[in-house]
């Protein structure tokens, strides 16, 4: 039931010509956009205002952090709109870094995102789900934590599932999803605007009323925000699978962006119409507490369509992630079953359940806020490598179709920022800083032991099929059963699942 599509030719094993099994072109403009603002819109705006507000130091600096960060991410995505339409490649960060400084600095990427990155991002999301799936149950009582983990690993599980099982459906609930999004921001906007009208505003008085400037708090500030917009790259992951990639991606990626950063500025003024930055701070599902304090018993609706919104994050998150995945063992670097597709389905099935097991147990390791911080700086940094690498190939690749072009300036600006985010984090959390740069540098030896050598570990040889035919085809057998049995079982579990679209 899974087929290795990318390794058939010249195999004695391939027999007679068939047709051959990929990922197909499902991802339309409308789909692209579902994508990237279903990403973005997670559990940030709903989180990181407090982080923001805290860490900046006053209600009027923390909306500049919004706009800067909304701004920053702009030139983030422009930078990536250029990348996608001019390597027309799926893998995002791993592919862009591989194209421009070759596959030892990818692997570091690849690493790190394995390890370390994505199961963190995914937690953190899915912390925020089971936490306001569970909001309006426990109401006015808090969720206990074993409650929340276990809605959390509900959600993770589903999500696993679904994108095993269709890339049309997939993309289809995405779309769903991303509505949902929207609906619940404009549940909070719509009224606080009404407030802002109605002259609300004793919260906008001295705005910018602060003691001190803290320089070990912005940057913390700017990863709230920076982490609240994260997000506007993953179209990148699948552009193999956009339709027309040359206009979609860019255009896109445009209007996702003017889209976020409109409903991110107002839904943040919205919540200064009727929390004060005291309450702000006090309240731990800012949202929630919101519409408690404005819309009375209506308020059990927004933890709901919170709940959804970070469940579709997740879900477009894993979309987008697994491909990467699937490319770099397409590229020899991880595991030959990781680039094998589901011939029925056009799913690809290893490469979607690879994170499953430490994205679970990273959800029992310190908290949302810790994770937060831990992330965007590893995110930032390799993030900040692929966009030099886009100016890097302006001067050695000049030739380069480049179908849409952005100002130097735009790249630079945006790249510098990245690292002098990581250089601040060196003074203001240099802790979780050391953790990130040592789990980085594992990387290296990781990458000649498992890739440069040529004598690997017989396990990795055996998983990835680099030893003879005879061992990759055998190889390939044990992963078909192992999927088969795999896919047997979850369609035991949700039998209502249609197993082909």
């Amino acid at each position: 039931t899974v087929s290795d599509p990318l390794n058939s030719n010249g195999d004695p094993h391939a027999g007679a010509p068939e047709e051959r099994v990929e990922l197909r072109k499902k991802v339309t403009l409308l789909r692209g956009i579902s994508i990237i603002i279903g990403t973005i819109i997670g559990a940030g705006i709903f989180i990181s205002p407090k982080g923001i507000l805290k860490n900046s130091g006053s209600v009027g600096m923390s909306l500049v952090v919004w706009i800067a960060c909304g701004i920053l991410s702009l030139f983030g995505a422009l930078s990536y709109a250029e990348l996608g339409t001019c390597i027309k490649k799926s893998g995002g960060h791993y592919t862009y870094i591989l194209e421009a400084f070759g596959p030892q600095v990818a692997f570091v990427r690849l690493w790190v995102d394995m390890i370390a990155i994505r199961p963190a991002g995914l937690a953190v999301i899915a912390l925020a789900f089971g936490r306001y799936i569970l909001e309006p149950i426990f109401m006015p009582c808090g969720v206990p934590e074993i409650a929340i983990k276990l809605a959390t690993t509900i959600g993770i599980t589903m999500v696993m599932y679904l994108n095993s099982m269709s890339v049309s459906w997939t993309a289809r609930i995405q779309i769903f999803l991303t509505f949902s999004k929207l609906l619940a921001m404009a549940i909070i906007i719509v009224p606080g605007l009404y407030q802002l009208f109605k002259g609300e505003t004793k919260n906008f008085e001295n705005a910018f009323e602060v003691n001190t400037i803290d320089l070990t708090g912005l940057p913390l500030a700017f990863y709230s925000g920076m982490y609240a917009y994260a997000g506007w790259f993953y179209l990148n992951f699948v552009t193999e699978e956009v339709e027309n990639p040359e206009r979609t991606v860019p255009l896109a990626i445009c209007i996702s962006m003017v889209i976020v950063m409109i409903c991110y500025t107002l839904t943040n003024v919205a919540y200064y119409t009727v929390m004060s930055a005291e309450e702000l701070l006090a309240s731990n599902a800012v949202a929630v507490t919101f519409a408690e304090k404005l819309m009375g018993n209506f308020s059990f609706a927004v933890p709901v369509f919170v709940a959804l919104s970070c469940f579709g994050s997740m879900n477009g998150c894993l979309f987008a992630i697994s491909r990467m995945f699937y490319v770099a063992s397409r590229e020899g670097q991880l595991p030959e079953v990781l680039s094998m597709i589901h011939i029925r389905r056009h799913t690809p099935l290893p490469a979607v359940i690879v994170l499953y097991p430490i994205t679970l147990l990273i959800l029992f390791l310190g908290d949302i806020y810790s994770l937060l911080n831990f992330m965007s700086f590893l995110r930032w940094l390799f993030i900040g490598v692929a966009v030099v690498g886009l100016i890097y190939l302006r001067y050695t690749r000049p030739d380069m179709p480049r179908p849409f072009k952005v100002p130097i300036f735009i790249p630079a600006v945006f790249s510098f920022t990245c690292f002098f985010m990581v250089f601040l984090s060196l003074y203001s959390d240099p802790i979780n800083t050391g953790i990130g740069f040592a789990i980085s540098l594992t990387g290296i030896p990781a990458y000649f032991i498992f890739i440069h050598f040529e004598r690997k570990p017989k396990w990795f040889q055996k998983l990835s099929g680099q030893r003879l035919h005879k061992c990759k085809w055998e190889t390939s057998e044990y992963a078909q059963k192992f999927l088969s049995s795999y896919t047997l079982i979850i369609h035991i579990m949700m039998p209502d699942m249609p197993s082909s679209f």
